[in-house]
Formats: C-alpha cells, structure tokens, sequence
C-alpha cells in the first residue's frame, strides 16, 4: 500500500487554475496519483497505510521562499520553525551579492564580517566548505547527515566573487580579474547553484560598472540561470535602477529576477504603476523577468549599509577606522543627513524611520525596539552621534528597520503578472522583522481572505508554482502526479501570521501540516524531528 492518503483536500496546484476536490496519494515522497471526486464517485477510494482527513483544508504545493538569509541558519537550527511552520519547503539563498562561497581564508573572514548583521559572525558554524559545491554538500550532510530542516537553492554572490578576485576596493576590474569571475561564477554554477546576485548598494558588489555585470551574466545565461539584483536605488533614482538592471541583462541574454522589489521612501510614494508599466513594456518585448515582494511596508538591513560607498571602501575594518577620525566621520553624516548617501538610496536619512533591531553586543541591548533619534534623544546627543557611537560599539553587527514604504505600492507590486514571495528575512536580533516568520500567511490571511487583493489561486502560483517556474524545477511546484511532495496543507478560514513587529517571532495559524518529500515537517501544528530539507542544485540547460 502507499504511504499516505491525503482524504477530502480542497486542492489548489499552484497554476493558478480553478480549485478542485481530491484525493491525493503520496509514496516515496511523491505524488502517486490524485483522484477528484467527481471521479472517485462510486468508485473505491484510493488506500493507504495511513490516512489524513484534510475536510475544510487547501491542500497546496510547498512555498518557495525566493529571498532567504538561511545561509547559516540552516546549519545552526534543526528546528527553523520560522521557514517551516509558515509552509516555506524551499528557500534560495546567497543573496544581495553576498554569502559564504565561493572562498578563500581572507575572503571568508571578510564576508563573515561584513555580513554579521544578517546572520552573526557564525562563531558556531563550522566554515569547511570554500566553493559552492562544498556548501551545497554541507546542507545536503545537514545535521548528523540527517539533513536540513527545508530544501535549500543557492545564488553565487557576485560580490563575494568580486572581494575574492579584486578585493573590496573601489576601482575597474582588470580583464585578468574579470576572467577570473567569470571562471568563479562558471563553477558555482557548474556545481549546483541557480544563477547569480548583486547587491549594487553593497560594497565590493557595488563597484562593479554594468559591463562587467553584464560580462558575468552572459556566463550566467549559458548554464540556464539568472541574475537576482538588489540594484543600486530603492529611492531616489529607483525606477532608473530598475531600468539599467533591465537594460543590462536584456544586452547579457539573461533572465532577470528582481529582488525586494519595492519603490519605497517619500520620493516613490504612489509610483508603482511606472516600475510596473516600465516591466510591462520590457515583458511584451519578450524579457524574462520576474520579481519577488514581502508583504509589509518597512524594509529591514544593517545599520552600516546606510554609509557611502567611500566610506565601506576597503571592508571592515577600513569602515571602523574611518568612523572613529572625526574628520571623517563628520563628512559620512553630511553624505548620510544633507547629500544623501548611495548606501542609503540617495535618500538623506530620516534617523526617525530606523529602528534598532538586533545588536551584535548585549550590553548594547537597551537600544533595540527604539528608533535612532529616539535613542539619541534619550542620550541627549545627536542622531549621528548615537550612529556612530553604535556602528563602532558594535562592530557593524547592528541590524535596522526602515519605515520607509507605502502600502498602496506594495498592493500594487503584488498583483503583477511575475510576482513571487520573497520574506527576505533576517532571523537575527532581538526585535527582527516579523516578514521572517510571517511573509507567506500574511500573503494568504491579510492579502486573499481579508483584502482580496489576490484570489486565493493566484496568491497560491504566486508563492509556488511561479518560482519554481523560475527555478526551472521540472518537479516541484505543483500539484501534479510524479511530482515530489512537498505540500502545505493550511484553513484558509483562520490563516494568519502570527508574528507582529511588537512580537516578531510569533509562529502563524491555520497551518497544520507541512510535508517535504512526503514526510510531515510540521504536524498538527507542531515541528517533528524530521530534517528532510536538501540542496536544491541547478537543473542542467
């Protein structure tokens, strides 16, 4: 007998078709076959060694989380309750240009530095691995072999293989210096990764001109991936970022996947119909693009991100040692307060709209939950003053909020014809933001049953079958005989996210049952052991 029977589900694919009625029969962590009732009528019904009445319960593919900071949370939490139990089966990591491979000794330790506000230095991470493959095994080997919590893909991060081929200087690569990104890109790929990102208000990816970007797209292209950006302007100057990044990859012959893509700040409020008409125009030309959002109006990065690129040159270190000249640190706030640093999206910097997340030092812990000027005020000192004092303190490890959106643009943002989910959440901080552990319920109890902004079939091939479209996963993503089973069976009637930004790591409702390969993750609504999650490579050309 098979291994599962799913009775009485209320099956939506994830094609965005119409709803239907079904049993749905699982064996060796795939779907074996799917009755509808209308044709199980006077029929016997399908058997299994166990049975599960899913009466009043959507029965849907697994989410795709398309923007995931998983590097190392992956590796250090068995449990990752904060992907698992909101339904995600499938995270990509490696975004925003930086992550943990490819590397050497020198690159590694800079990385681990630079990014230590997304995932903490990873004093309890064992760094084995040096290329993409060897990380991509690590997740395989997971826990004691046993594997990891979710399925894992993985982008190369263009900025990483800048810092490991040029350094974290800003200046023209050599040509000897671009062949050798190339060849760094051409082996990630070659051993599992699904494309590449940027993150173009990150150093060192930042201070790549578009002609070499574009020179590690076109290898990109060859292996049938695509090119994740985080480009250079969310603010002032987005939709000229967008149209470069369209632009850019349209010149490369390469997919292009926007991340976090979102027009945000008080220049952009009301302009997402212009970035959606400006993707239209690109699509009816015949781009492949696509997108992802999470569902919330306030972004989340580090604190360090906001300084000016001159001011990052050089890495780490160089940043601290400039933040602590006084002469230099008063020309960082005049870029951050008066010009508008690039960090910060040309934007100059309202220290009311940053709030304190997460600190890499305890006793910097009374800070979180208020914003800067907040802190500043209670300090009787100056915003900047309180910046600086806290960039230093804490080693760059600080992690922000920034409310800096606009609802109507995100409505509007999700409602187009490429849209995914993305959380793009940070799962570090005492306070992070709650898109870490509620994007994909949000999606589904704010956005479909409270608002119906999206029908619930389309809200559904938003989160699964689109990305894995994208992914090119010939497997995953749908509702299908042969398929793997990687499902989410969640009441559509109470579907909530649970986390709040007063509560950020609240689990959701209304999501009793996740499986992954066929396994339950989640289960009545509570986490097993079971570490089914794998690597998820590239699907060869």
């Amino acid at each position: 007998m098979e291994d599962l029977v799913i009775r009485d589900a209320d099956v939506v694919d994830g094609s965005g078709a119409d709803s239907y009625r079904a049993d749905v029969v699982l064996d060796g962590g795939r779907i074996v076959s799917i009755v509808k009732e209308a044709a199980g009528a006077g029929c016997q019904r399908p058997r299994a060694v166990r049975e599960l009445d899913a009466e009043g319960l959507v029965l849907s593919p697994g989410f795709i989380d398309m923007h995931a900071h998983s590097d190392l949370a992956l590796l250090r939490d068995p449990d990752h309750s904060a992907k698992a139990a909101q339904g995600v089966t499938l995270e990509v990591l490696g975004q925003d240009g930086l992550s943990y491979a490819p590397v050497d000794d020198r690159t590694l330790e800079e990385v681990r530095r630079a990014i230590t506000g997304w995932n903490g230095y990873g004093d309890d991470i064992d760094f084995g691995w040096r290329t993409v493959g060897e990380y991509l095994d690590r997740l395989d080997h997971g826990f004691d072999g046993r594997g990891i919590a979710v399925n894992a893909a993985y982008l190369v991060p263009q900025g990483t293989v800048r810092a490991l081929a040029v350094g974290w200087e800003d200046r023209e690569a050599t040509p000897e210096e671009v062949d050798r990104m190339r060849r760094l890109v051409a082996e990630g790929m070659e051993q599992g990764a699904v494309g590449l990102s940027s993150g173009l208000t990150y150093t060192p990816g930042m201070y790549a001109e578009d002609a070499e970007l574009a020179e590690l797209c076109r290898v990109v292209a060859r292996y049938g991936g695509y090119y994740c950006p985080h480009h250079r302007s969310y603010g002032a100057g987005a939709l000229e970022a967008y149209a470069e990044m369209v632009a850019l990859t349209r010149e490369a012959g390469c997919p292009l996947h926007l991340a976090h893509a979102t027009m945000n700040f008080g220049v952009n409020e009301g302009r997402s119909p212009e970035l959606l008409a400006l993707l239209d125009q690109a699509l009816d030309a015949g781009a492949d693009i696509t997108l992802d959002t999470y569902p919330y109006t306030p972004g989340c990065t580090t604190l360090a991100a906001l300084l000016p690129s001159w001011a990052s040159e050089g890495g780490p270190e160089a940043i601290l040692a400039r933040l602590s000249d006084p002469v230099t640190a008063e020309r960082i706030r005049h870029d951050l307060e008066v010009t508008g640093s690039d960090g910060c999206h040309g934007v100059p910097v309202e220290w009311e709209t940053i709030e304190i997340s997460g600190v890499g030092d305890p006793a910097l812990g009374d800070l979180v939950g208020r914003t800067v000027r907040e802190s500043a005020a209670l300090r009787g000192e100056s915003p900047w003053t309180t910046a600086r004092r806290l960039l230093v303190d804490d080693r760059l490890g600080t992690t922000i909020l920034q409310h800096v959106g606009h609802e109507e643009n995100v409505r509007t943002i999700m409602r187009h014809r490429t849209h995914t989910g993305g959380s793009d959440g940070i799962l570090r901080g005492a306070k992070p933001h709650p898109r870490a552990y509620g994007t994909f319920p949000r999606y589904l109890g704010r956005y479909v049953r409270e608002s119906g902004v999206l029908t619930l079939e389309e809200c559904v091939a938003h989160l699964t079958g689109r990305p894995a479209a994208r992914l090119r996963l010939p497997d995953r993503g749908l509702v299908r005989e042969g398929y793997r089973a990687d499902l989410v069976l969640f009441d559509p009637e109470t579907v909530s996210a649970g986390a709040t930004f007063a509560e950020p790591r609240t689990l959701p409702t209304g999501i009793p049952h996740v499986l992954i390969d066929g396994r339950f993750v989640i289960e009545d609504g509570k986490r097993t052991d079971v570490l089914a999650g794998r690597a998820v490579r590239r699907t060869p050309a």
